[in-house]
Order: C-alpha cells, then sequence, then structure tokens
C-alpha cells in the first residue's frame, strides 16, 4: 500500500481573500474550537474504523483557513487525540499553515513544543500596495515580522507562499518579492502564478492582468535566481534543495494515501489495486460539519480513470515517474500508459531518460495540454 497522510482542514480565517477558492470561512464572532477539535477527532475515528487502517502516518498538515487562529491547547488536544486514533512515523512531518497576521512569539514557541516541526506562511507578498490588492490582512512589514518570530520560536523548516502575476505588477516588483524572500532563507518557497478561480470575487470582478509575456517574464527571470540560490523546482509552484522537499505534498503528487478529516476535507484511500481506490469528501459547510449525524461521501475510482489521475499527479514533479512505479501505484500493467506515453513523446510534451518519463521544457509549460492525452475515450 502507499504511504499514508493526514490532511486536516480548518475553514476559518480572519478575512476571505478575493482570490481564494478554498472552503474558507470569515470568522463573524468567534470559532468554537472545542467544538470543532472534538468533531475532527470523531470524524478521524470514523475513517480510520471504516478503512482498517494499520499504516503509520508519514506527514500531517494542518490546512485551511488558517489553522494558526487556533490555541495552542487546542491543537494539543488535536494532536494528542490523533497519536491515540493513528501510529504517527518517527520522523512524521507536521505542518501548520500560518498567515502573518496571525503571528506571536509565545504562540509560536507553543506550537514548536506541541510537536509542529514545519511552518508554511502565507506571505504572498512583501509590497503593501499588492497585499492591500490581494485583501491580505498583513502587511509588508508584518511579513517579515512573522518569519523572525518563527525563526526564533525553533522553526528551521519553513515555507514562504509567494504569487506572481497580480494586478499591475511589474517584472521588477516580482522579482524583488523572489529576492527578498530567499534572503530570509526558507528551507522551502512556493512560488505561483494568480488565477481567476471560478466562485471567487476576482472571478465575478476580475482585476486588470498584465499581458501574459510580461508575466512569463517575471517567471523566469524569479525561476533563475532560485535556482542559482539553491532552490530546485522539484514540482509545478514548489522549490527547495532535495532534503526540504515537503513531503506531505510529494505524497499527493506520488499518488500516496491521505486522509482528509474537517470541513470541506476529501481522502484518497487504496483499499484494494485497482479495483478499490476511494475517494472522500466531507461537508463544506462548518455549520452542517459540527451538526451531526452526516453522511461522508465515497467513491471509488474507475479502472480507466486511472492513468489520468495517476499522471495529473506525477507530472507535476519534475522527476517524473518509472511505468513499475505507475503498476506499483494503481494495480494495472503499464500498457495502460502506452498510447499516450508515446503521443507525448512524439509531440516533444515528454522526454524519457533512464527510464523515468517527465515533462520537456515545453511540456512542463503546456502541463495542460499533455494531461489530455491522458483522458479516456
Amino acid at each position: 500500500m502507499p504511504p499514508l497522510s493526514l490532511y486536516i482542514h480548518f475553514p476559518w480565517c480572519i478575512r476571505k481573500c478575493p482570490y481564494c477558492d478554498f472552503n474558507s470561512h470569515a470568522v463573524k464572532e468567534s470559532i468554537p474550537e472545542a467544538e470543532y477539535i472534538e468533531a475532527l477527532l470523531r470524524d478521524l475515528a470514523r475513517d480510520v474504523e471504516y478503512f482498517g487502517l494499520d499504516r503509520a502516518v508519514v506527514s500531517i498538515f494542518m490546512g485551511g483557513g488558517t489553522p494558526s487562529l487556533f490555541s495552542p491547547p487546542m491543537l494539543d488536544r488535536l494532536l494528542a487525540g490523533v497519536r491515540g486514533l493513528v501510529s504517527l512515523a518517527v520522523d512524521c512531518e507536521i505542518t501548520l499553515e500560518a498567515n502573518p497576521g496571525t503571528f506571536e512569539s509565545g504562540k509560536f514557541r507553543e506550537f514548536r513544543a506541541l510537536g509542529i516541526n514545519r511552518l508554511s506562511i502565507g506571505i504572498q507578498s512583501f509590497q503593501d500596495r499588492h497585499l492591500q490588492t490581494l485583501g491580505r490582512v498583513h502587511s509588508a512589514a508584518e511579513a517579515i515580522t512573522a518569519v523572525e518570530i518563527a525563526v526564533a520560536a525553533g522553526f528551521e523548516n519553513f515555507n514562504l507562499d509567494l504569487m506572481f502575476g497580480l494586478p499591475g505588477q511589474s517584472e521588477a516588483e516580482a522579482f524583488d518579492d523572489v529576492r527578498l524572500a530567499t534572503g530570509l532563507r526558507p528551507a522551502h518557497i512556493s512560488f505561483y502564478q494568480l488565477t481567476l478561480e471560478p466562485n471567487t470575487y476576482f472571478h465575478k470582478f476580475p482585476p486588470r492582468l498584465l499581458d501574459d509575456e510580461v508575466i512569463f517574464a517575471a517567471q523566469k527571470r524569479s525561476q533563475a535566481w532560485l535556482a542559482e540560490h539553491g532552490y530546485s523546482q522539484y514540482e509545478v509552484s514548489a522549490y527547495a534543495s532535495t532534503a526540504n522537499q515537503c513531503r506531505h505534498n510529494r505524497n499527493y503528487w506520488q499518488f500516496g494515501d491521505y486522509l482528509g478529516i474537517g470541513a470541506g476535507a476529501h481522502g484518497k484511500i487504496s483499499q484494494a489495486l485497482p479495483s478499490n481506490i476511494v475517494r472522500t469528501a466531507k461537508p463544506r459547510n462548518p455549520e452542517q460539519y459540527l451538526r451531526e449525524p452526516w453522511t461522508v461521501s465515497r467513491s471509488r475510482i474507475e479502472l480507466n480513470q486511472l492513468p489520468l489521475e495517476f499522471a495529473m499527479n506525477r507530472l507535476r514533479l519534475r522527476d517524473g515517474f518509472r511505468l513499475s512505479e505507475f503498476e506499483v501505484a494503481t494495480g494495472l500493467s503499464g500498457e495502460a500508459l502506452a498510447a499516450p506515453l508515446r503521443n507525448g513523446l512524439a509531440e516533444g510534451l515528454l522526454e524519457l531518460a533512464d527510464g523515468f518519463y517527465r515533462c520537456s521544457a515545453r511540456g512542463w509549460d503546456f502541463l495542460d495540454v499533455l494531461l489530455e492525452k491522458f483522458v479516456p475515450e
């Protein structure tokens, strides 16, 4: 069976950002912390019982929303409950997402003492005017202070989220954000383009974006700087040295298994290959999630969908995959990939080296076109 991770969703944030399509909700009065933590543990207990899991969890990712809005005692209760329901690998990676507006020195020292060993900090930009456009609640100065607090609290392993292609953002401004970020010496950088996703304020009232040529130039210049400073692009939007790659997200991209608990959380569990790989989904509305009983959505991945599901994840990784890895992860024969791989190679979107199929430079820029070849007829 594949490695097993645990994703825990926290649906509340201070303010809903206009570009955000995640299941997040602005806090109106107060967060029902204790009630939500107990609901999470009941959710996990049901999944563990249903799937009969006996694999150790190799990573935990607390995402949102803004999980760092929760107090250390509540996260202590959560992690203690998790340890009582599943076994954790000795070197389990435990990540907490945090926004700069929620950083307090004492609070983050307590988070570190709980065993949380990785932070993902939502910076987005180090320029105040762009932060205001994005609806962020922090300033550029607070972003830098947040990193200083994280380091002082003992977090050596932390990620900084950055966005490019922002409304009115020049190539030089995008590059300055990346240059400043590397100067703060994070272990990992996520660098991704602003997209106008459906069901967001920006999709309904789209801001004026720069020409694609300007955005592409900013991306390439910034990527060159990242590479020069030890941040290798190992995934579409992820940059780190080999030792500092995010284990939790790599497990997603390698078609590993993961439990998903919390309002709107999704999971994927392999029970028998290839015929019983199950996707799960929990109710999105936090009030509904807290108001039991509710039904878990469970659906098996159809056999003819497995090649696409696998490719959508593995081809996001720079190192690609071997056919034997496809066979181990899905239980299907490598012959199921023969036609799309042949066509991808013929069109220069894929390359084959040392037994690994991976995106070519052209395929990396046109990944959607490449993935269309894996869609079942």
